[in-house]
């Protein structure tokens, strides 16, 4: 710490009410933070009982932070308020709620905590103690406070202490030798005499120096005899995994195991009960143990890592025949979410975290928190892991991916919203550990954007914590050439809610599936398409014929170009030419008219396409995938959604990577759809054959948000951008309550304009339905992309998907009905510089709502007025 230089002024100066210690330390000043290192917590209370009483005598305002589990050091008075704080909330929490306390008493307040070592038995780490320190001792410097607080040193590392050393003001051992109690200032800033650091005893109220040495050097002999079998000097996170190991696996010690993995599960894992359950099951020592020996820094693995791991347990445990020979082993390293927190502590962005936390500035700071993110440096001991991280990867492509402490639970997804980062890990060791750095600050920034804070707030999560952990992994695929990808990886979901043949089973499952880097099974494809493939019918497709089903497959591939540019998408012809050994002949089926007007043009041939057709044939794949999700929903007892990478072994046949569990998003088991029979035809907005997602539908609407497909057509880029802020501003200054249902062209939420309404997910998060209907012949086409983020959004919020094809013959859209079913229409925008008036239609229909039904077991859907009720 550092301060003004000077002779303080009188006022300046605060007993420790005690003359003798007063004398020994120079007094203390205003802004002093004092810490006591202890043996004993009586050798701190004895201390901390004269200071209280002298600071009354002054009419100090006295705050006891109360958290430890020892008896309470004072008693509330009329000037001693006892605070009560809960720090198993986490780090975070709790740290939040002491800087907000310390706000609320403002300056002069005086502060005396309970043992900072009792917070290990909470955090269970000691990194997170030395950085509560390094957050709230500056702040009470700041403000004029002084506060005291002990610590046992045994139970810390030394980098922590040395931490708490360098941040406080005034350092005080207090050594014990049976009855011999001694004092021995450590650190006392700006103040010096020629004995103020020697040991001192006590004498009658007086503290006298150990000025004779002979005398010094016994008491430290004994003191070292005293602490000879206490344990080393090691982190608290370190001492639990050393129990852990240490405690035998045998029957008559089931319990004690037990109860160390259940210590460590709650402390590595996950909070939430559901998956602590599963870990519970399914994570034992020795997996623990491994994770403990691939993890960078301490903390949570976060849910990605913890939703990956026990997936593959389940699966190795319940079928072990099967899986020990077509799963293949992980290779994923962890990033603790302690250190996410060290890194804001260590790069001074507390203050701003605090700043962003309260309601006026959750959005508002956000942008300058996330500039400094980006601009911030790792602490040395975590840059020396980073680089052993790398020794062991080598030069194989690594995936960085957020595993938040909420992301991939029961109920919240966060799919897509924080970043993954591909580096192609290419070069000399010092830019390959530079551009790992720097990835690891982009998905750290990435909590930051503006998607993800919506998307906690909607869900009623902003104010809980959230530290980012990050998963590791070594891209699963090989080299062909300068081009690496693995050959084909997909979404699979265990319970298929899109199904668009009547004789399908949801139950099932469904499978989006792509060659290539698994970016585009997991995104909505602007311009291209996954092969979407119902488990028990997984040849059949829902297109008309074989130039549809060519028309509608993948033509672009997601690559990883390690020759420098990184993650690139490349046409499916350039990539064979590039590289010969691709495994087409098992991915793709030639396009016999294609290839022939190529031959007949020079061009390459054959022309493939990806339709997965001979992977399917060969069977095992699809059984090997069912038996994957039926396994894993059996033992989630919920349905899942995994993400996965296929390599194509010629002895084995096609092995996994499981790369991603998670709890699967759904609707909810609704009741049936109550449709009119036959549907009133004048009373018809629209009808479709399937084309719908999320399950049985009934709904009621009460205003329709329509993008003019006409008039859209016609505007610039910039002006359709103008339309996605338009409609994201009628949707979010609607009345609460009201059920909107958006109608536009294409694709909502595109990235490209060209082919719908770009707007972002946040701004129409709070609607009841969207409908995408197809537009100037086949140039905006839906995308039902069921499986993609955006369809974990659409469930998640509980939002009904529907797919207009006005075209096809199972389709009926009446939308010039609009104008009679509505009692008040709005065309907008009224005044615009870039659009006319028409663009953005409005109908509000809360006189006459209009009902939206769907039978996800008769794949029928309609939008209607409904009958007149019948009389009783």
């Amino acid at each position: 710490m550092t301060g003004a230089s000077g002779t303080e002024p009188a006022q300046d100066r605060v007993s420790t009410g005690l003359p003798g210690l007063d004398q020994v330390l120079d007094g203390l000043r205003i802004g002093d933070n004092v810490v006591w290192r202890v043996s004993d917590l009586d050798d701190y209370r004895r201390f901390v009982a004269p200071f209280v009483a002298a600071a009354a005598t002054t009419g100090r305002r006295i705050i006891y932070l109360r958290f430890g589990q020892h008896p309470p050091l004072v008693s509330g008075t009329d000037n001693i308020r006892v605070v009560s704080l809960d720090a198993l909330g986490g780090f975070e929490a709790f740290t939040s709620q002491v800087w907000r306390l310390i706000e609320e008493h403002g300056r002069g307040a005086f502060y005396i905590c309970d043992c900072l070592s009792d917070l290990l038995d909470a955090w269970a780490t000691d990194t997170m103690v030395g950085n509560f320190f390094r957050v709230v001792c500056p702040f009470l410097f700041e403000l004029d406070t002084v506060a005291w607080f002990a610590l046992y040193p045994s139970r810390h590392s030394r980098t922590t202490l040395d931490r708490i050393r360098e941040t406080t003001q005034v350092l005080v051992d207090v050594h014990r030798a049976g009855d011999d109690v001694q004092v021995q200032p450590i650190k006392v800033w700006r103040r010096q005499s020629p004995t103020m650091f020697l040991p001192h005893r006590e004498e009658a109220g007086r503290f006298v120096p150990v000025t004779d040495s002979s005398d010094a050097t016994r008491l430290q002999a004994a003191i070292e005899q005293h602490q000879v079998h206490s344990q080393p000097l090691l982190d608290y996170w370190d001492r639990l995994f050393m129990e852990l190991a240490q405690t035998p696996d045998e029957p008559a010690d089931a319990g004690g195991l037990t109860d160390i993995c259940d210590r460590v599960l709650q402390v590595l894992v996950s909070r939430d009960p559901r998956m602590l359950a599963l870990a519970r099951q399914h994570l034992g020592r020795d997996e623990l143990l491994t994770i403990r020996s691939r993890l960078v820094g301490s903390g949570y693995i976060g849910g990605k890592a913890a939703g990956m791991l026990i997936a593959r347990s389940i699966l190795l445990n319940c079928d072990p025949s099967l899986w020990q020979q077509c799963l293949e082993p992980h290779d994923s390293s962890y990033l603790g979410s302690d250190v996410y927190y060290a890194f804001l502590v260590h790069n001074g962005l507390w203050p701003a975290i605090m700043r962003q936390r309260c309601a006026e500035g959750y959005l508002t700071e956000a942008p300058a928190l996330r500039a400094g993110i980006l601009a911030g440096k790792f602490p040395a001991e975590y840059r020396a892991e980073l680089e052993r991280l790398l020794d062991h990867y080598g030069q194989y492509p690594i995936l960085v991916r957020s595993s938040s402490l909420q992301e991939d639970g029961f109920g919240n997804a966060f799919a897509g919203k924080y970043d993954s980062v591909f580096l192609v890990n290419q070069g000399p060791p010092e830019q390959r550990l530079g551009a790992l750095e720097d990835a690891i600050r982009q998905v750290y920034a990435s909590t930051m954007s503006e998607d993800a804070l919506v998307y906690r707030k909607q869900r009623g999560l902003d104010q809980r914590e959230e530290p980012m952990a990050l998963l590791l992994q070594r891209v699963n695929g090989r080299f062909h050439g300068q081009y690496y990808l693995p050959d084909a990886a997909g979404v699979g979901v265990s319970r298929n809610t899109f199904v668009w043949d009547r004789d399908m089973d949801p139950a099932a499952g469904m499978v989006r599936l792509v060659m290539g880097l698994g970016t585009r099974a997991v995104d909505r494809i602007e311009g291209d398409h996954a092969c979407v493939m119902a488990l028990d019918h997984p040849s059949r497709r829902p297109f008309r014929n074989e130039d549809e089903s060519f028309r509608f497959s993948q033509h672009l591939v997601d690559v990883l170009d390690t020759a420098g540019a990184g993650l690139i998408t490349l046409p499916l012809s350039r990539l064979g030419e590039a590289a010969a050994d691709l495994p087409l002949d098992r991915l793709g089926e030639q396009d016999r008219a294609a290839s022939s007007r190529a031959r007949e043009l020079g061009l390459p041939a054959p022309v493939w396409r990806l339709t997965f057709q001979p992977l399917i044939r060969q069977g095992a794949f699809v059984s090997r995938v069912r038996s994957l999700l039926a396994t894993l929903e059996a033992a989630y007892q919920h349905p899942v959604d995994v993400e996965f990478t296929v390599h194509l072994s010629d002895s084995q046949g096609p092995t996994f990577n499981l790369v991603q569990c998670r709890p699967l998003a759904t609707l909810g088991e609704s009741a049936a759809a109550v449709m009119p029979d036959p549907l009133p035809a004048s009373q018809l907005l629209f009808a479709n054959q399937g084309h719908f997602m999320g399950g049985n539908i009934n709904l009621q609407i009460d205003r329709i948000i329509r993008v003019n497909a006409e008039h859209y057509a016609q505007l610039t880029q910039p002006a359709r951008y103008q339309v996605a802020s338009l409609v994201g501003e009628l949707v979010r200054q609607a009345p609460a309550g009201q059920r909107i249902m958006l109608i536009g062209p294409g694709r909502w939420g595109t990235s490209s304009p060209e082919l719908g309404v770009p707007v972002r997910f946040a701004d129409i998060a709070g609607i009841a339905a969207l409908v995408e209907v197809a537009e100037r012949s086949g140039e905006m086409v839906p995308d039902l992309s069921y499986g993609s983020h955006f369809f974990q959004d659409l469930v998640e919020t509980g939002i009904a998907y529907v797919a207009l094809f006005p075209q096809d013959r199972h389709c009926e859209y009446y939308p010039e009905r609009l104008l009679q079913f509505a009692s008040d229409i709005r065309q907008l925008p009224e005044h615009s510089d870039l659009l006319a008036p028409g663009v953005v239609e409005v109908y509000e229909l809360e006189s006459q709502p209009l009902s939206l039904s769907a039978d996800v077991v008769s794949q029928q859907l309609a939008c209607f007025v409904p009958p007149p009720a019948t009389p009783d």
